[in-house]
């Protein structure tokens, strides 16, 4: 801008723009443009980074926005800032290697990145198998594995935990050998499974898996007690390590992260999700609490609200899912996709446990009513008690009546944990509609592969009706369960079907395959009843929305009449006669 100086005009320069691009914040919005793209891209198809090498600034935010990440142990670090600039900023030589701001130490530990191999070469095959569970397009078909060879579909489970026995919750998915040697198979196809997040939030085991040839994501319960090790900060004087024990069977704030960052990774990746459920509740001490664990508790339920494909919770053998556990894994979160299944006659579920459930709905003194409403001996002492008037007998008969129910109380206590216990069952879960059904362990593999199958079918067919329905703005969008309703009424009507039948997976595998062209039919007529729907609706509105709508539709009628061909207009106009009664 022109300036005077000492009477002379000069010029100062406020701005420096520069006659090369990307020289300053134009950068930093590229960055921005890149970041967002990538944020959406989760949502849209398959994302996922291989790190071999360093990644600074915004690369590290992309690898995190991709969410699936793969790193090499080695020379890979992800990281905002060098450590010699945070050496210069801080005065110091604190930090040596930009490992300790983001190699696999910090980012395997803290789940950023899912898996962490050793080298390129097992890096880049890591990916691959990784693709191999997921479609070629998001909402395309499952790639289905060939297993002949390797694995039967209709087998039994051999491999079955014992009580009040920690076991490794791997061996439920892919089995284990014996002490004698002997392999004991598991739930999924044999050397099926990849675990991820393994370095992050132990006490939740993630990862993918097949049943008979079909992927699935899999999240299991760690029964055993973890560590969750902070480290030290070398630019913190006073920081030193901290080891946390984390227990068996409970959610804490990273684990509950880690359930709903897998549960949305399997959803973006169009997998159906099996959950092998062991949870007592969340860890609700005052840590976990500063540390969010309601938060992330909350983000299991967003994570199953938002799930597309078939959900089945299933409790184990000698498994339990009691309080705020279940709520965030009952069915009713999303009812037209999530089914709840329980291991016959070892699983329980409910508010707390049975030893809770008893010191509070069973106290000491209504226990001392159930004695004396039952004992034969108390209720002769009753007897006793309100026949004698003597004192001395009197003071005799009361301690005796104290004796009887201090000697009855431990058992009385026993039963009282074992009623409340019974009313944890599979049974009642199964009567009050809690669960679908309780499977027998031995044969849940066979069960939910036929059932897996069924349910892939099932959806299937329904998207083709949901997208039938959606073919006018005054017509009610047709829902999930009212669309799996409808297919229900079809096959009812079908000869030979009964409405029990329906619950059989393979005879209503057998049925789709049977009646694939009726369906095809059925379902272009539920197309062609939604159109006529939606004209009725806009003809007969009243007022000018009658008036404007009638309009609309005999102009559209003009021009796709101007577009067709002389046949075409022909059998149009034949087609108009007829239905009009011209």
């Amino acid at each position: 801008v022109p300036r005077s100086l000492e009477g002379q005009e000069v010029y100062k320069i406020t701005d420096i723009i520069g006659s090369e691009p990307d020289l300053g914040v134009e950068n930093l919005k590229g960055s921005g443009l890149i970041a967002g793209e990538t944020s959406a891209a989760y949502n849209d198809i398959f994302t996922m980074t291989v790190v071999l090498g360093r990644t600074v600034g915004i690369g590290a935010y992309l690898v995190r926005l991709g969410q699936r990440t793969i790193q090499k142990t080695t020379a890979s670090p992800i990281i905002l800032t060098g450590y010699q600039a945070l050496n210069k900023l801080m005065g110091c030589d604190v930090y040596s290697t930009n490992d300790q701001l983001g190699g696999p130490g910090i980012m395997y530990s803290n789940g950023v990145s899912h898996l962490a191999e050793p080298d390129h070469l097992r890096a880049v095959t890591a990916a691959v198998e990784w693709l191999s569970f997921v479609p070629s397009a998001r909402g395309g078909l499952l790639p289905i594995t060939d297993i002949r060879g390797i694995d039967e579909i209709e087998r039994p489970i051999d491999f079955c935990p014992s009580p009040n026995t920690p076991y490794d919750p791997r061996y439920l998915i892919t089995g284990c050998e014996n002490e004698d040697g002997k392999w004991l198979s598991g739930f999924f196809d044999k050397g099926s499974f990849q675990e991820a997040l393994s370095g992050w939030a132990k006490t939740v085991v993630i990862g993918r898996a097949r049943l008979g040839g079909i992927p699935m994501g899999v999240i299991a319960t760690e029964n055993r007690t973890a560590e969750a090790i902070k480290p030290a900060d070398p630019a913190d004087v006073k920081a030193s390590e901290a080891v946390i024990q984390q227990a068996g069977c409970v959610w804490f704030p990273n684990s509950a992260y880690k359930t709903a960052q897998a549960i949305n990774d399997f959803r973006t990746e169009d997998l159906p999700l099996i959950v092998f459920a062991n949870w007592r509740g969340f860890s609700g001490g005052q840590r976990d609490m500063f540390d969010e664990v309601l938060k992330y508790g909350s983000l299991i339920v967003d994570a199953f609200v938002a799930y597309e494909q078939p959900v089945f919770v299933f409790i184990p053998p000698y498994a339990e899912i009691r309080g705020g556990a279940w709520v965030v894994l009952d069915a009713s979160i999303n009812a037209s996709v999530m089914e709840m299944y329980a291991s016959k006659g070892s699983a329980r579920g409910g508010v707390l446990e049975a030893n809770g459930a008893a010191s509070v709905k069973y106290r000491t003194k209504d226990l001392i009513v159930t004695m004396h409403r039952l004992d034969d001996q108390l209720k002769s002492l009753d007897a006793q008690l309100e026949a004698t008037e003597d004192s001395e007998t009197l003071g005799k008969v009361k301690a005796a009546i104290s004796d009887r129910e201090k000697s009855l109380l431990p058992v009385y206590e026993q039963i009282a944990v074992q009623f409340c216990e019974l009313h944890d069952t599979p049974g009642r879960m199964k009567a009050v509609g809690v669960i679908e059904k309780d499977v027998e362990w031995r044969d849940a593999r066979t069960y939910f592969f036929w059932r897996l199958r069924r349910k892939l079918a099932e959806f299937d067919l329904r998207k083709k009706m949901i997208e039938a329905a959606e073919v006018g703005r005054g017509v009610k969008a047709m829902a999930p369960l009212e669309a799996s309703a409808l297919m229900k009424t079809w096959f009812v009507a079908s000869p030979g079907m009964t409405e029990a039948m329906w619950n059989d997976d393979k005879i209503m595998l057998q049925w789709m395959a049977d009646n694939d062209k009726l369906l095809e039919d059925k379902v272009l007529e539920l197309t062609k009843n939604c159109v006529i729907q939606e004209v009725y609706q806009v003809m007969t509105a009243g007022g000018n929305t009658a008036v404007i709508g009638t309009s609309g539709i005999v102009e559209g009628i003009a021009l796709a009449c101007e577009a067709m061909s002389q046949d075409e207009q022909e059998k149009f106009k034949a087609m108009l006669k007829a239905s009009l009664q011209l």
